[in-house]
Protein backbone atom coordinates (compact mmCIF):
# COMPACT_ATOMS: atom_id res chain seq x y z
CA UNK A 1 0.00 0.00 0.00
CA UNK A 2 1.29 3.45 -0.93
CA UNK A 3 -0.14 6.60 0.67
CA UNK A 4 0.55 10.11 -0.61
CA UNK A 5 -0.57 13.13 1.42
CA UNK A 6 -0.63 16.63 -0.08
CA UNK A 7 -2.69 19.83 0.49
CA UNK A 8 -5.43 19.09 -2.05
CA UNK A 9 -5.84 15.32 -2.05
CA UNK A 10 -4.77 12.30 -0.07
CA UNK A 11 -4.36 9.19 -2.22
CA UNK A 12 -3.93 5.58 -1.13
CA UNK A 13 -2.96 3.07 -3.82
CA UNK A 14 -3.70 -0.65 -3.48
CA UNK A 15 -2.16 -2.91 -6.16
CA UNK A 16 -3.38 -6.34 -7.31
CA UNK A 17 -7.02 -5.84 -6.35
CA UNK A 18 -9.58 -8.19 -7.90
CA UNK A 19 -13.11 -7.23 -8.91
CA UNK A 20 -14.46 -9.37 -6.06
CA UNK A 21 -12.25 -7.54 -3.54
CA UNK A 22 -13.40 -4.20 -4.92
CA UNK A 23 -17.07 -5.17 -4.57
CA UNK A 24 -16.51 -6.41 -1.01
CA UNK A 25 -14.70 -3.21 -0.03
CA UNK A 26 -17.49 -1.02 -1.42
CA UNK A 27 -20.12 -3.07 0.42
CA UNK A 28 -18.28 -2.94 3.73
CA UNK A 29 -17.52 0.80 3.66
CA UNK A 30 -20.96 1.90 2.45
CA UNK A 31 -22.04 5.10 0.74
CA UNK A 32 -21.01 7.48 3.54
CA UNK A 33 -17.26 6.87 3.34
CA UNK A 34 -15.09 9.95 2.99
CA UNK A 35 -13.07 8.75 0.02
CA UNK A 36 -13.69 8.15 -3.69
CA UNK A 37 -12.28 5.30 -5.68
CA UNK A 38 -10.84 4.70 -9.14
CA UNK A 39 -10.22 1.14 -10.32
CA UNK A 40 -8.40 0.26 -13.54
CA UNK A 41 -8.78 -3.52 -13.45
CA UNK A 42 -5.96 -4.23 -11.02
CA UNK A 43 -4.96 -1.07 -9.15
CA UNK A 44 -7.38 0.60 -6.73
CA UNK A 45 -6.81 4.23 -5.85
CA UNK A 46 -8.62 5.73 -2.86
CA UNK A 47 -8.72 9.54 -2.82
CA UNK A 48 -9.78 11.77 0.07
CA UNK A 49 -10.54 15.29 -1.26
CA UNK A 50 -9.61 18.42 0.67
CA UNK A 51 -10.57 22.08 0.21
CA UNK A 52 -8.32 22.86 -2.78
CA UNK A 53 -9.98 19.94 -4.55
CA UNK A 54 -13.59 20.50 -3.51
CA UNK A 55 -13.88 24.23 -4.18
CA UNK A 56 -13.30 24.12 -7.97
CA UNK A 57 -15.54 21.03 -8.10
CA UNK A 58 -18.37 23.02 -6.51
CA UNK A 59 -17.78 26.03 -8.75
CA UNK A 60 -17.86 23.92 -11.92
CA UNK A 61 -21.02 22.20 -10.70
CA UNK A 62 -22.71 25.56 -10.10
CA UNK A 63 -21.76 26.78 -13.58
CA UNK A 64 -23.17 23.61 -15.18
CA UNK A 65 -26.50 23.95 -13.35
CA UNK A 66 -26.76 27.62 -14.37
CA UNK A 67 -25.94 26.67 -17.97
CA UNK A 68 -28.70 24.07 -18.04
CA UNK A 69 -31.16 26.48 -16.43
CA UNK A 70 -30.47 29.41 -18.74
CA UNK A 71 -30.31 27.26 -21.89
CA UNK A 72 -33.47 25.38 -20.85
CA UNK A 73 -31.73 22.01 -21.05
CA UNK A 74 -33.06 19.29 -18.76
CA UNK A 75 -30.41 17.62 -16.63
CA UNK A 76 -30.06 14.98 -13.95
CA UNK A 77 -27.17 15.35 -11.54
CA UNK A 78 -25.56 12.11 -10.37
CA UNK A 79 -22.81 13.61 -8.20
CA UNK A 80 -20.10 11.13 -7.20
CA UNK A 81 -22.26 8.11 -7.95
CA UNK A 82 -20.33 4.84 -8.15
CA UNK A 83 -19.89 4.03 -11.84
CA UNK A 84 -18.78 0.48 -12.51
CA UNK A 85 -19.19 -2.31 -15.03
CA UNK A 86 -17.98 -5.80 -14.32
CA UNK A 87 -17.72 -6.65 -18.02
CA UNK A 88 -15.29 -3.73 -18.43
CA UNK A 89 -13.53 -4.52 -15.13
CA UNK A 90 -13.42 -0.80 -14.42
CA UNK A 91 -15.00 1.56 -11.93
CA UNK A 92 -14.78 5.12 -10.66
CA UNK A 93 -16.50 7.76 -8.56
CA UNK A 94 -16.26 11.09 -10.40
CA UNK A 95 -16.21 14.43 -8.69
CA UNK A 96 -19.50 15.19 -10.44
CA UNK A 97 -21.39 13.64 -13.31
CA UNK A 98 -24.55 14.46 -15.22
CA UNK A 99 -27.14 12.95 -17.50
CA UNK A 100 -27.96 15.48 -20.20
CA UNK A 101 -28.49 13.86 -23.61
CA UNK A 102 -29.66 10.70 -21.80
CA UNK A 103 -31.55 12.47 -19.03
CA UNK A 104 -34.90 11.04 -20.11
CA UNK A 105 -33.50 7.49 -20.01
CA UNK A 106 -32.78 7.74 -16.27
CA UNK A 107 -35.54 10.13 -15.22
CA UNK A 108 -37.37 8.73 -12.21
CA UNK A 109 -34.75 6.08 -11.46
CA UNK A 110 -33.69 5.72 -7.84
CA UNK A 111 -30.69 3.49 -8.58
CA UNK A 112 -28.27 3.25 -11.48
CA UNK A 113 -26.79 0.07 -12.91
CA UNK A 114 -24.35 0.62 -15.77
CA UNK A 115 -24.78 -2.99 -16.81
CA UNK A 116 -28.21 -1.93 -18.14
CA UNK A 117 -28.42 1.88 -17.82
CA UNK A 118 -26.50 4.34 -20.02
CA UNK A 119 -23.44 6.00 -18.48
CA UNK A 120 -23.54 9.71 -17.59
CA UNK A 121 -23.07 12.07 -20.53
CA UNK A 122 -20.63 14.37 -18.73
CA UNK A 123 -18.16 13.70 -15.93
CA UNK A 124 -16.06 16.21 -13.99
CA UNK A 125 -12.60 15.28 -12.73
CA UNK A 126 -10.54 17.46 -10.41
CA UNK A 127 -6.96 16.15 -10.26
CA UNK A 128 -4.78 18.72 -8.54
CA UNK A 129 -2.07 16.08 -8.24
CA UNK A 130 -1.28 13.16 -10.50
CA UNK A 131 -3.47 10.11 -10.15
CA UNK A 132 -1.89 6.66 -9.96
CA UNK A 133 -4.42 5.19 -12.41
CA UNK A 134 -5.34 6.16 -15.97
CA UNK A 135 -8.76 7.71 -15.51
CA UNK A 136 -9.18 8.28 -19.24
CA UNK A 137 -9.05 4.52 -19.80
CA UNK A 138 -11.59 3.98 -17.01
CA UNK A 139 -14.07 6.53 -18.34
CA UNK A 140 -13.69 5.32 -21.92
CA UNK A 141 -14.35 1.71 -20.82
CA UNK A 142 -17.52 2.94 -19.11
CA UNK A 143 -18.58 4.89 -22.21
CA UNK A 144 -18.79 8.41 -20.75
CA UNK A 145 -19.08 10.69 -23.78
CA UNK A 146 -17.61 13.89 -22.36
CA UNK A 147 -15.04 14.67 -19.68
CA UNK A 148 -14.05 18.00 -18.15
CA UNK A 149 -10.74 17.85 -16.27
CA UNK A 150 -9.27 20.57 -14.06
CA UNK A 151 -5.75 20.27 -12.61
CA UNK A 152 -5.59 23.45 -10.54
CA UNK A 153 -3.96 25.40 -13.36
CA UNK A 154 -6.26 24.89 -16.31
CA UNK A 155 -9.47 23.26 -17.52
CA UNK A 156 -9.67 20.96 -20.53
CA UNK A 157 -12.64 19.44 -22.37
CA UNK A 158 -12.43 15.94 -23.86
CA UNK A 159 -14.84 13.98 -26.03
CA UNK A 160 -14.87 10.23 -26.54
CA UNK A 161 -14.06 9.38 -30.15
CA UNK A 162 -13.56 5.77 -31.27
CA UNK A 163 -12.71 4.67 -27.74
CA UNK A 164 -10.23 7.49 -27.05
CA UNK A 165 -10.57 10.92 -25.46
CA UNK A 166 -9.71 13.76 -27.80
CA UNK A 167 -9.19 17.25 -26.43
CA UNK A 168 -11.77 19.68 -27.83
CA UNK A 169 -12.63 23.37 -27.61
CA UNK A 170 -16.42 23.12 -27.33
CA UNK A 171 -18.66 21.07 -25.08
CA UNK A 172 -20.83 18.33 -26.57
CA UNK A 173 -23.58 18.73 -23.98
CA UNK A 174 -23.52 22.54 -24.22
CA UNK A 175 -22.40 23.33 -27.80
CA UNK A 176 -22.44 27.11 -27.25
CA UNK A 177 -19.80 26.83 -24.55
CA UNK A 178 -16.04 26.75 -25.12
CA UNK A 179 -13.40 25.61 -22.66
CA UNK A 180 -11.74 29.02 -22.97
CA UNK A 181 -14.87 30.76 -21.74
CA UNK A 182 -15.52 28.39 -18.83
CA UNK A 183 -11.84 28.58 -17.86
CA UNK A 184 -12.16 32.33 -17.48
CA UNK A 185 -14.91 31.97 -14.90
CA UNK A 186 -12.98 29.28 -13.01
CA UNK A 187 -10.03 31.66 -12.78
CA UNK A 188 -12.33 34.45 -11.61
CA UNK A 189 -13.72 32.14 -8.91
CA UNK A 190 -10.34 32.36 -7.16
CA UNK A 191 -10.88 36.04 -6.36
CA UNK A 192 -14.68 36.55 -6.56
CA UNK A 193 -17.46 35.56 -4.23
CA UNK A 194 -19.53 32.65 -5.51
CA UNK A 195 -22.79 34.59 -5.81
CA UNK A 196 -21.06 37.44 -7.65
CA UNK A 197 -19.47 34.88 -9.97
CA UNK A 198 -22.82 33.26 -10.76
CA UNK A 199 -24.45 36.63 -11.43
CA UNK A 200 -21.66 37.49 -13.86
CA UNK A 201 -21.93 34.06 -15.46
CA UNK A 202 -25.69 34.39 -15.88
CA UNK A 203 -25.26 37.69 -17.70
CA UNK A 204 -22.68 36.11 -20.00
CA UNK A 205 -24.87 33.09 -20.78
CA UNK A 206 -27.86 35.29 -21.60
CA UNK A 207 -25.71 37.25 -24.01
CA UNK A 208 -24.74 33.97 -25.69
CA UNK A 209 -28.30 32.77 -26.23
CA UNK A 210 -29.28 33.49 -29.85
Amino acid sequence: MITTSIPAEQRTVLPNISWETLEALLRETGADRGWRFAYDGSTLELMTPLFEHENPKSNLGNLIIFLALELDIEIKSAGSTTLKRQIANRGIEPDNCYYIQNELAVRGKQKLDLETDPPPDLAIEIDITSSSVNKFDIYSALGVTELWRYDGRGLKFYQLTQGKYIECEFSIAFPLVSVTEISRFIEESKTMGEIALLKSFRVWVREKIP
